[in-house]
């Protein structure tokens, strides 16, 4: 098991970019000033003056190599030279050219809160360079629970949406929706939902945000549905579903929507639930196995279902869709320091496991081939977090790339 020691002595937690809220005036009116179109033609000009990124190589090359410059390192390299500043001192800028380029390096957003104040905040782990950054607070005016609000990510977009949730210490559900997105860095509100709901399932299918059942008022369940299209930026209604139900977890696998409920003590019933599937508008009830099964947070891998177990010593498991059941997922178990509660997100073959102080397993999944048997097999990494974290509990997590 490989370990990387991340303190809060060596690798500081960044600002990933200058929000304007806290420039000085001074800054703040360079900052208004800065958009794309004015930067384009200062660089332009200083380009024609004879000021080279790098001397001695063509800028194409040196602004590859320069798009590649850890975000920590950004305060220190922008002093060098006014077309680095250009560059290097706007984040909007820099994300929107790496973003033209095709740079896509994986951001991990955890969704935390104080244990004990409850107060919530976002923290991004940056993947490559294993360094962490924070992002400006969400614009949200109510107290809110972290737990009843759903995150919900289009990754290589680099947007992230928040929405629904429950004021604390109120049964009273929220249809706020606000936006984060990282070439700008910054959030904005959108349409709110047809519908207030809280713990209700959520993801992504062919770029539309879907959000189904959920807990209303009073803490009654919901069945209606509903999809937003981010670029329209407004919702509609879907077919409601076979049952009223709060979703425990959710999953998109093969364009279709799963939601369980999970099991609930003294665990008498089997967990209920539904698949939606968007072509034909339809909730069909889910297999037997699959939502027995279903004991945690689902990550899919390679068109396959996993899920890190809550009550088997949080082990890995993979859904086998051919004969309605669950296996084990080989290799080292999940590491000692990842306590609940949890979060679990992936991207590519890699799973991402958000512990109790923001400690991070990544675990790297390979397939094996036994005659005709193909299978996974699971090796852990483990980030340690900065010291500061050590109150902090994860309610979410998604994986964005910039």
């Amino acid at each position: 098991m490989q370990r990387v020691r991340i303190s809060s002595y060596q690798a500081p937690v960044h600002k990933l970019g200058d929000s304007q809220i806290t420039l000085s005036p001074k800054f703040r009116l360079a900052a208004l000033q800065s958009s794309s179109l004015l930067n384009l033609t200062s660089e332009s000009e200083l380009s024609l003056s004879g000021d080279s990124l790098l001397p001695g190589l063509p800028d194409d090359i040196a602004l590859n190599c320069l798009l590649r410059v850890p975000v920590e390192s950004h305060s220190a390299c922008r002093a060098v030279c006014k077309r680095w500043h250009l560059l290097l001192g706007n984040k909007e800028r820099f994300f929107t050219r790496r973003k033209e380029l095709g740079f896509q390096d994986p951001w991990l957003f955890v969704f935390a809160f104080h244990k004990c104040t409850g107060k919530m905040q976002w923290k991004v782990l940056d993947l490559i360079n294993f360094s962490w950054h924070t992002i400006p607070p969400m614009p949200c005016k109510d107290r809110v629970c972290p737990h009843g609000l759903r995150c919900i990510a289009i990754p290589f977009e680099g947007t992230l949406f928040v929405c629904g949730g429950m004021v604390s210490d109120m049964d009273c559900p929220l249809d706020l929706v606000v936006k984060y997105e990282i070439h700008k860095n910054r959030w904005s509100v959108m349409s709110r939902m047809l519908t207030a709901r809280s713990f209700f399932a959520s993801g992504v299918i062919d770029g539309l945000v879907y959000a189904a059942g959920g807990n209303s008022g009073d803490l009654f369940e919901l069945n209606s549905a509903e999809v937003l299209d981010p670029i329209k930026g407004n919702w509609r209604p879907i077919a409601n579903m076979g049952t009223h139900m709060a979703s425990y977890d959710s999953a998109v696998l093969n364009g279709k929507l799963f939601v369980t409920e999970g099991w609930i003590w003294p665990f008498l019933f089997s967990p209920r639930g539904q698949i939606y599937d968007p072509k034909c508008n339809n909730w069909e009830t889910m297999a037997v196995g699959l939502r027995e099964g279903w004991t945690g947070s689902s990550v899919v891998v390679d068109g396959h279902l996993f899920v890190v177990s809550e009550h088997e010593r949080m082990k890995l498991k993979v859904y086998v869709m051919e004969t309605d059941s669950w296996e084990t997922v080989p290799g080292s178990p999940v590491p000692e320091q990842i306590c609940k509660p949890f979060s679990v997100n992936s991207s590519g073959c890699r799973i991402y496991i958000v512990g109790s102080n923001l400690h991070v397993a990544i675990g790297h999944l390979r397939r094996t081939k036994s005659g005709m048997d193909q299978s996974f097999f699971v090796q852990w990494q483990v980030v340690d977090a900065p010291d500061d974290f050590c109150n902090l509990k994860p309610s979410s997590s998604q994986v964005l790339f910039a």
